[in-house]
């Protein structure tokens, strides 16, 4: 046997050959493997999810990295493909799954090399981990109605490393259009040059988290408010084998993004009740789970904890602890808005420090809030807003804590004073009963400033049938300086996403909290990490994204106009503030 030795020249000619070889062999064909749901903001902070996207011929999600050359060139042969059969329901994405990459800096790069699509940011890298994604530049056509890659690989056979040549094989495009003309198509891999990506913590091949050190102590810091004995939640988190039981299903929670119930942008602001969970804790709770859930060594912090008694109020005991009557919820159907008041028996008016709604049913309370009746005659407070926001000064959703309100602020029960409950109820497959109660913690002294709750609120607009992607904006013109403490978006089923935004007097203007993915069901306010102050003259703007389709499962009927109205199949726009006068400092 004889063995050439090759020269530096041929060395180079032999591994260009191997690797165009490798490059254009399909690795393996038949049915496509499943790829699981996801949801991600993109460059913009828009939220976007695969099944969302049922209805599309087709799903193109292309891995785009700043910086890498061959990503960069393979942007103008994907936009000719985008061109040709993006009007034929071909939805084209790309994913950015690098470490070291800003949010702006994805979007300038975009700009700058002309990718027209959403870029969506996988700063957890589970989408890319789940994909098994190595490199960028790689292209996955999706079958969304059966949840199937079609092809993975290459735009085109055109670029390599530090060379490229004009295009013989045009991989994506060929797929795409065999797909739309109905041809059966057969799942193609094809390895695809691009630059390498670090996942961070080692990814998918990292040694498993442990459950007692890594695990139940993100569980209980971010979930077991909600899932305990008595709680909203549908399972409690009381020990590893009711975790284990339910981790599947809580995969699928953190991947697309239900769970947990924190939905503003983390780009946009900061708040002190900012429930959200990590990156890094996404990637420990998501691969312990796909590698099986181990138990390990260790003791079950989540069992020790479950047995423990949790008190009755969070906030302590009240001061005065007011009822409504008992409710009883249908065990199927929609329930309306349910209205009780009560009296205050107090012979005195009272500055209230905290107030604690608690239903003794979790399960099925959509919501309550509370209102103050004021007495015939006497003055109320100002308000920046419509005349139902007038009285508005306490709420509870599912996971809201309560919290004292800001130092040396207060609400006002004036004498006579009573309140009035709003109650809105979810059935859950039998009847049920739920006693509301509302707790109050009076202040020894009256504050220096009195809390009010003002909106920017439109009453006065229409959800055309069947739009998917409706917009309308509320404003409110602040009449006087004022102290803004905390901000609740609030819109109906057919609510997607809301931004409320601060444009001042002098032209300048400011974001301050963007709701991507906006849930009805959870309805949460944001408490500003610092308060802010706003000056006379500012406009406070709501800008509101509404989907009146039939993808909204959650819509009650796509094929009607929708405006204003207070029951929940209504559509509401408001962007409640609590705030304070500002006075002098």
């Amino acid at each position: 046997m004889y063995i050439t030795i090759p020269t530096p020249r041929r060395s180079a000619i032999l591994a260009a050959t191997l690797l165009a070889a490798a490059l254009a062999a399909p690795a393996s064909a038949g049915p496509g493997p499943l790829v699981d749901d996801f949801a991600l903001l993109d460059e913009r902070g828009r939220f976007h999810q695969l099944g969302d996207l049922a209805g599309a011929r087709a799903v193109v999600l292309f891995v785009q990295g700043n910086g890498c050359p061959i990503a960069r060139g393979a942007i103008p042969a994907l936009n000719a493909v985008r061109a040709e059969l993006e009007p034929r329901g071909v939805v084209f994405l790309a994913l950015n799954a690098s470490p070291q990459d800003e949010r702006a800096a994805i979007a300038a790069e975009a700009a700058e090399f002309g990718l027209g699509i959403p870029v969506l940011r996988d700063e957890a890298q589970l989408v890319a981990s789940g994909l098994g994604v190595t490199r960028t530049a790689e292209a996955f056509v999706i079958d969304p109605a059966a949840r199937r890659l079609l092809y993975r690989g290459p735009v085109d056979d055109r670029l390599h490393y530090e060379a490229q040549r004009p295009a013989r094989a045009h991989y994506l495009r060929d797929v795409l259009r065999a797909h739309l003309a109905g041809e059966p198509v057969d799942y193609v891999a094809r390895p695809a040059p691009g630059c390498l990506l670090l996942f961070e913590g080692g990814g998918n091949g990292a040694r498993p988290a442990s459950y007692a050190r890594d695990v139940a102590p993100v569980l209980e810091r971010r979930c077991a408010g909600c899932h305990r004995s008595g709680g909203v939640a549908p399972f409690a988190m009381s020990s590893y084998e009711m975790v284990r039981g339910w981790s599947p299903m809580m995969r699928e929670s953190i991947r697309t993004a239900r769970m947990p119930p924190w939905h503003a942008d983390p780009q946009v602001g900061r708040f002190a009740n900012d429930s959200s969970l990590p990156p890094a804790e996404a990637r420990t709770l998501v691969h312990w789970i796909e590698a099986g859930a181990p138990r390990g060594d260790g003791p079950d912090p989540l069992a020790e904890a479950a047995a423990a008694t949790a008190p009755e109020w969070l906030l302590g005991k009240p001061d005065l602890v007011l009822e409504a009557p008992e409710q009883t919820v249908p065990a199927s159907g929609v329930v309306d808005y349910r209205y009780e008041t009560v009296d205050v028996p107090l012979e005195q008016g009272a500055w209230l420090r905290a107030v604690d709604i608690r239903p003794t049913n979790l399960r099925v309370t959509h919501h309550a809030t509370a209102y103050v009746v004021y007495p015939e005659g006497e003055a109320r407070p100002e308000v920046e807003g419509p005349g139902f926001a007038r009285g508005l000064f306490a709420g509870y959703v599912p996971g809201r804590e309560p919290e004292p309100f800001p130092e040396d602020t207060g609400f006002l029960l004036p004498r006579g004073a009573r309140i009035r409950f709003q109650l809105h109820y979810t059935p859950t497959g039998k009847q049920e009963v739920d006693t509301p109660r509302i707790g109050l913690y009076l202040a020894p002294r009256a504050p220096r400033h009195a809390l009010a709750i003002g909106a920017a609120a439109n009453l006065d607009f229409e959800i055309p049938p069947g739009a998917a992607d409706h917009e309308d904006v509320a404003e409110r013109t602040l009449g006087s300086d004022i102290v803004v403490y905390r901000l609740i978006p609030h819109m109906h089923f057919r609510g997607r996403r809301m931004a409320i935004e601060a444009h001042y007097p002098d032209g300048r203007s400011e974001p301050l909290v963007n709701v991507p993915n906006y849930r009805f069901n959870w309805q949460r306010e944001y408490v500003l990490a610092e308060p802010k102050r706003l000056p006379k003259g500012t406009r406070i703007v709501a800008r509101a994204g509404f989907d009146n389709s039939a993808r909204n499962p959650a819509n009650p009927d796509p094929t009607v106009a929708v405006r204003f109205g207070e029951q929940s199949f209504d559509e509401m726009l408001i962007g409640y503030f609590l705030y304070r006068e500002a006075g002098p400092d």
